[in-house]
């Protein structure tokens, strides 16, 4: 197969086409060498679900903090909290902490 053959086949001739050239040339540096290619697309793209998904966490977030907090404006909700995690107590009362045998070996291996 000489040279003159292969000036005759149809996709040379196509590809060697100025238009068919320049424009393929075109595409190429837009899908991936410009600034604003698709390879930068699709990055940007994973960026802003990744983000959603982080905004959408946040919101359940401040739901639930701002029932926290709806629960301590009350005068009960903010005893409970009081008792349970500052083990506050009222005047004449006494307070009994009661720690099982299995809860106190999970701390060790915590800790250990």
């Amino acid at each position: 197969m000489g040279w003159r053959d292969v000036k005759q086949k149809k996709w040379f001739r196509l590809f060697t086409n100025t238009y068919v050239f320049v424009l393929t040339i075109f595409a190429i540096w837009m899908l991936f060498f410009d600034t604003n290619s698709a390879l930068i697309h699709m990055e940007l793209r994973k960026e802003i679900k990744k983000l959603e998904k982080e905004k959408d966490f946040l919101k359940a977030e401040i739901e639930k903090d701002k029932e926290a907090l709806e629960k301590l404006d009350t005068p009960e909700g903010l005893e409970k909290l009081a008792r349970e995690k500052y083990y506050m107590k009222k005047e004449n009362e006494e307070i009994y902490l009661i720690e099982y045998e299995d809860s106190l070996k999970n701390e060790n291996k915590v800790k250990g």
